[in-house]
């Protein structure tokens, strides 16, 4: 076996539990036994099967939301107002898994239209593509981890699962939760590798037929060139989220949604708010007014119920977040609001006004609490400003006008482009994926399900078709 390592709450570095991680020889035991189980396809578990342990699993979650919700929040920083929200969202993307299930099944393909087709009937069902190794991140410990391996299990492939060192806690709650619904041990197994040699070694071994990965661009694209021949993938990476802030636009409804969208979780969220191109006629008081909200939020203990928002992962992550905010003001940016290390674990809620476009804060992903605010001449030069960064993911734009929502719809660099809402609305049926180097393939339930399962076909021909 590998070596013992300790959970930590972020927050105030308290000790919650040591685990054990696995060495190259149990890994290679554990894809050996997930290849095997997909090899056999007498041992598949048929899907009423797969059903059952679904729904089950989603009522014994319901049962142990609130136990749940605070574990998460503790292990993870996320407060516990924003925890319960994931919970519910893990407890309806399960069982979207099963709507998937009983909807999605194949489709006819037309024959029998020309000589060529005579006397034949085709259609397609779905089978599972094979093992499955899901790596994940720690920003969502559990709705992130149900996203990888609900769909997988529901498509009937073997899965192993790394979750985040930081955050393991949930996700071995929701495999436990799994095997108490029915779910046999060695269909979903835990790979809690000794270290990133193990894990890259994992995700190329030509057993694994698709591998998931929610985490940073560098590592995910890294581990994408490391893919044995035919293995699929789909990499879930960061963003540098733009919104569009129109004079015309609503403030009194979009502030608190910006704001909301920028500091939930302390921002540490791929489609969090992090830039906003306002026009120039409002953008200083959009900058004002957002700072204010900033300045009236609860930042502290994610366990308690009053706190909006909690720490970030580590305390390297607070002095870099500090770093990039003071070298944007050093840069001309105008401190609104927050810029300062509340303690070694939690960083105030940030605006900044016109940072410079080649600061950090503005080319790069924060993952943090910080908000930037820029003057813009009018709605092209924001989208213009919007699209200069490499990151492409999810985009939002406010107004009042049908045809201002239609021209950023049309020219925003995004997968998705809210209306009158924030970048990081998201519900978890709907397709959710990073462009350029924002990731690869496409999340959400249904795609990921559909990506963890092949189309095959049968031809059956006939001359009772004639």
């Amino acid at each position: 076996m590998g070596k013992e390592f300790t959970v930590h709450a972020p927050f105030d570095g308290t000790p919650i539990k040591t685990l054990e991680t696995i060495d190259w020889p149990e890994v290679d035991r554990r894809l050996a036994t997930a290849h095997a189980l997909y090899r056999n396809r007498d041992a598949w578990i048929p899907a009423p099967k797969r059903i059952q342990i679904l729904h089950k699993a989603a009522a014994i979650m319901r049962e142990r939301s609130e136990a749940m919700a605070l574990s998460a929040a503790r292990e993870g920083g996320k407060p516990l107002m924003d925890s319960r929200v994931e919970l519910a969202r893990a407890i309806d993307g399960v069982e979207n898994c099963i709507e998937v299930l009983r909807s999605e099944q194949g489709r006819v393909v037309p024959m029998n239209v020309n000589a060529a087709s005579a006397g034949r009937y085709a259609f397609t069902r779905r089978e599972p593509i094979g093992v499955v190794v899901a790596v994940s991140a720690f920003n969502h410990p559990l709705n992130l981890v149900v996203h990888q391996v609900a769909p997988a299990l529901a498509a009937g492939c073997p899965v192993l699962v790394k979750p985040a060192a930081a955050t393991p806690l949930s996700c071995i709650a929701f495999l436990d939760i799994l095997y108490e619904a029915g779910l046999p041990l060695d269909w979903c197994q835990l790979a809690l590798t000794a270290n990133s040699g193990i894990a890259t070694q994992m995700v190329g071994d030509p057993r694994v037929a698709f591998f998931s990965f929610i985490g940073s661009a560098r590592i995910g694209w890294m581990l994408r060139s490391k893919l044995a021949p035919g293995a699929r993938c789909a990499l879930e990476h960061g963003g540098v989220a733009p919104v569009i802030l129109a004079a015309d636009a609503d403030l009194d409804d979009a502030l608190p949604r910006i704001a909301k969208g920028g500091f939930y979780h302390a921002g540490q969220v791929c489609v969090s708010v992090q830039r906003v191109f306002a026009d120039a006629s409002v953008a200083r008081s959009v900058a004002e007014r957002l700072g204010q909200l900033a300045d009236k939020m609860v930042v502290g203990d994610p366990t308690d119920a009053k706190t909006e928002v909690g720490p970030l992962i580590n305390h390297d992550e607070v002095k870099r977040v500090d770093e990039w905010v003071k070298e944007a003001v050093e840069a001309g940016a105008k401190l609104v609001a927050g810029g300062k290390v509340l303690s070694p674990s939690t960083y105030a809620p940030t605006v900044l006004l016109d940072p410079p476009d080649t600061a950090r804060v503005s080319r790069e992903e924060v993952f943090g609490p910080v908000v930037c605010v820029y003057s813009t001449k009018n709605i092209d030069d924001g989208i213009a400003r919007a699209n200069s960064v490499a990151a492409s993911f999810q985009a939002a734009v406010f107004t009042r006008s049908i045809e201002t929502a239609l021209r950023a719809y049309a020219r925003l660099n995004g997968s998705a482009v809210m209306v009158n809402d924030h970048t990081a609305f998201r519900v978890d049926w709907m397709p959710f994926a990073g462009l350029s180097v924002s990731g690869h393939g496409v999340g959400g339930i249904p795609a990921t399900m559909h990506e963890m399962s092949i189309e095959k076909m049968m031809v059956l021909r006939s001359n009772e078709l004639l």
